[in-house]
């Protein structure tokens, strides 16, 4: 099992709503959160943001063998998504036919089962994207 799993995923509000920074000098949005703006560096001011759940795929590649403890999720995509509001991040892509994870295809957030310690374990959630189709 592992140590303070529910404590560890409900503190990480970014896991459940999907909030990133954004900076008021220069309007660039990131996720996750930081602490610092990496383009006006200590000038900028940022204020955390509930980020917009729609976007597109940049990138995607299907992963056939993967880390310890998700062998049971191969094969699976990744992809680098854009989001409406120009943050970039990397997440997997579920629910989709694999013809349809392809640079340019529009994605929508989900919240899905990250994993889980054993059928009487904790479970963990956070948020996956989909395709959208007909790219709404």
């Amino acid at each position: 099992m592992r140590e303070a799993l529910p404590l560890m995923w409900r503190n990480i509000a970014e896991r459940y709503n999907l909030i990133g920074t954004h900076c008021a000098t220069c309007g660039s949005n990131y996720y996750p959160q930081r602490k610092v703006c990496p383009k006006c560096r200590r000038k900028g001011q940022l204020e955390g943001r509930v980020f917009p759940g729609k976007g597109v795929i940049l990138s995607s590649s299907q992963v056939f063998v993967s880390p310890k403890g998700f062998e049971h999720e191969t094969p699976y995509w990744l992809a680098v998504v854009e989001l409406d509001n120009h943050a970039k991040l990397l997440t997997q892509v579920v629910d989709s036919a694999d013809d349809q994870v392809k640079a340019g295809a529009r994605v929508e957030v989900v919240f899905r089962k990250i994993y889980e310690d054993s059928h009487e374990g904790a479970i963990a959630y956070g948020y996956k994207f989909k395709v959208v189709p007909g790219g709404k």
